[in-house]
């Protein structure tokens, strides 16, 4: 098969235009064109500025879209093409990458990524489920996981500090929560039907990892058509120290404190949380979250 000529936004981090992944986009863009396609760069000096540029681009006529960096990257293309049907693919260059490694797309590889993305191309996109998390008035659409639990307070603790920078400042936020951890209250409604757990870790997940690597729910399917609920009982802080390493090994889905069910809605409620959905802030619990079935065409 021959691949068609098209035109293709490259959607370039702002962040990714110095440090080791700055020859990322760049080698996106030459490898599209040494292809035959017309790609178009895309890249701001802030998020919100590449939002704009990427919506502008899409209304004057793309046949795909292509992000260049982490999960953050895949929150702006989904919210993008979500309502147009537009493909998208991914060629990861951040530092967590869960919604690239759910797709199976190569980690620490840009050459090999690349390669896989021009598969993709050859070969049309496939299908997946898509999640919308609603806030009050707000719906926000994700992929791969809303977090209401331990590693919520986490990226709630990492965003407040101004220093250090980097993976760094995400590794000091995990140790000071863990010297505050304690079991939460939530108010659930679990397809509707209402409950009331205590938990230290939750999260509903459509993508097998968060978080750079945690595997919570390492059987999940992207095209399943449901959410899997991730909960962890009331556990002391010692155990939670010993059970934390197992979470990035999947080993942790036999212990007796660790509950998994397929879910298509849940709504969340607790006191202190703020929600993130694929390591994005969204807000303060309450939230809402419902499976969006084969709602996302990627290239992947």
């Amino acid at each position: 098969m021959t691949t068609q000529p098209r035109r293709i936004g490259v959607a370039i981090n702002p962040t990714a235009s110095f440090g080791s992944t700055r020859a990322v986009g760049p080698m996106v863009l030459d490898a599209l064109e040494q292809a035959g396609h017309r790609a178009v760069r895309l890249q701001e000096q802030t998020v919100g500025q590449l939002r704009s540029a990427v919506r502008t681009a899409i209304e004057a006529g793309l046949d795909a879209l292509v992000v260049v960096g982490g999960d953050g990257m895949v929150s702006l293309a989904v919210e993008a093409v979500r309502d147009s049907g537009l493909p998208f693919g991914v060629v990861p260059s951040g530092t967590g990458n869960d919604i690239a490694r759910g797709l199976g797309i190569p980690l620490g590889d840009p050459a090999a990524a690349i390669a896989s993305l021009l598969r993709a191309l050859e070969g049309g996109p496939r299908v997946i489920d898509a999640g919308t998390v609603t806030d009050g008035e707000r719906t926000t659409w994700f992929v791969g996981a809303v977090s209401a639990g331990f590693d919520a307070l986490v990226n709630e603790r990492a965003n407040r500090m101004r220093r250090p920078r980097g993976r760094s400042r995400y590794t000091i936020a995990i140790l000071r929560e863990l010297l505050a951890l304690r079991a939460r209250r939530y108010e659930l409604t679990v397809d509707g039907t209402p409950e009331t757990v205590d938990a230290v870790l939750l999260a509903v997940a459509n993508n097998t990892s968060i978080g750079g690597g945690m595997l919570i729910a390492p059987q999940a399917d992207l095209a399943d058509g449901r959410f899997d609920l991730f909960v962890v009982a009331p556990v002391s802080r010692f155990r939670f120290l010993r059970l934390f390493p197992k979470v990035f090994s999947g080993a942790h889905t036999g212990l007796d404190i660790v509950r998994l069910s397929p879910v298509r809605s849940v709504s969340i409620a607790a006191d202190g949380i703020t929600a993130y959905a694929d390591g994005e802030r969204i807000g303060p619990l309450p939230v809402t979250i419902d499976v969006v079935p084969g709602a996302l065409r990627v290239l992947a």
